[in-house]
């Protein structure tokens, strides 16, 4: 009996060697985070690169075991799985970020950097590889028109808006903001799960499984191992952006880095699972994976980091802006009309999603000049 329990503990090390290693990396961390410190700018820069590789290292094995949940459980709660891990772990980097970071724009910067990545970079990218596989890639058209008007909705509210409410009246207006967006989750999380389910799900010619997702390596991984290991994950994830954190602030300071570049590291260490995942589906002909996956962690993102975050800066009293920059929501507009545009057929082909990448390559030149 014993003996049994031994070696399913060595095969469980085995396979979660990527979680070891990131638990050594963040004791190592910890340990010398002092020195490195003071051991000057490149230094701080090449720990703190490393450290970002890392939490990207367990957020992808986080996110394999949101995929094994969401194979188990099926759509749409499989890819409502994987967008709300992503979050999960974009909401923890942020709340330990504010605590060190004096940008009273960061929490902003990442939300319009993971919608940017989310809609142009990765169903771009996705509509464009498939595309030009397959052609003309067939989803349901319901599942991209009801989030592209709950992420207008959810961002105008929340990031347009606050640009015309009287300084004097922030508090106020955050906490209409938060039960907005709570109201508008809640509505959503009914459809998705209920009785318009079949929204966010495509009837494909041959049944397989979510997304294709590969989980044939661990056919009988328990569901409980999964949620223990995810948890496990998201609290190394916690650790080892506080050290990241303070690395990145002493190392870029006075450098003219471009002010939303730890936005983007933020956003593109959430999305880089997502990443792959819809890729894996668009060249498997499996577009609605890609736009649950992509759409949905947009709205993911902006109807639930934006009600905790504001929380957090209410009962803190830090300084938050989150009124996007005019050149910003030029961008967020722009996207969205072209998505309400490109997902109203109920196919994507690679013009659709060239016009996408190229949104996303602009987004990348404007955030590399300060805009």
């Amino acid at each position: 009996m014993h003996e049994n329990t031994g070696t399913s503990l060595i095969s469980l090390v085995g396979k979660e060697r990527s979680l070891v290693f990131a638990l050594a990396v963040a004791v190592l961390a910890f340990s010398s985070e002092h020195w490195l410190l003071a051991s000057g700018r490149v230094a701080t820069l090449v720990a703190a690169t490393a450290l970002v590789a890392t939490i990207v290292l367990v957020s992808t094995r986080v996110a394999h075991h949101a995929e094994v949940l969401a194979a188990k459980v099926g759509d749409p709660y499989g890819t409502m799985i994987l967008t709300l891990s992503a979050v999960l772990v974009e909401v923890i980097i942020l709340a330990i970020m504010m605590q060190a970071e004096a940008s009273p724009t960061l929490v902003r910067d990442t939300i319009y950097s993971a919608v940017m990545l989310d809609i142009n970079g990765i169903l771009g990218l996705a509509a464009l590889l498939g595309g030009i596989r397959h052609g003309e890639q067939p989803y349901n058209d319901d599942s991209g028109k009801t989030y592209g008007v709950m992420i207008l909705t959810a961002m105008s509210i929340s990031m347009i808006v606050p640009e015309f409410v009287p300084r004097a009246s922030w508090h106020v207006y955050s906490v209409f903001t938060i039960a907005a967006m709570v109201a508008l989750y809640a509505l959503f999380l009914r459809m998705q799960v209920g009785r318009h389910s079949y929204f966010f799900s495509y009837a494909y010619p041959r049944a397989e499984r979510l997304d294709s997702l590969d989980t044939s390596e661990e056919p009988q991984e328990p569901a409980g191992l999964s949620i223990t290991i995810i948890i496990a994950g998201v609290i190394l994830i916690g650790a080892l952006a506080e050290v990241m954190s303070a690395l990145v602030n002493v190392g870029l300071k006075d450098t003219g880095a471009p002010p939303a570049l730890m936005a983007l590291v933020v956003a593109a260490i959430s999305a880089a699972p997502e990443i792959l995942t819809a890729m894996r589906a668009a060249l498997s002909n499996r577009m609605q994976a890609v736009v649950n996956i992509a759409m949905g962690a947009s709205l993911s993102t902006v109807i639930l980091t934006v009600p905790v975050m504001e929380a957090i800066a209410l009962y803190t009293g830090q300084p938050f802006v989150m009124a996007m920059s005019p050149v910003q929501t030029v961008m967020v507009l722009v996207t969205l009309i072209a998505a309400a545009i490109n997902l109203n057929d109920g196919e994507t082909n690679a013009i659709e999603g060239m016009t996408h990448f190229i949104l996303f390559s602009t987004f990348i030149m404007l955030t590399a000049i300060g805009l």
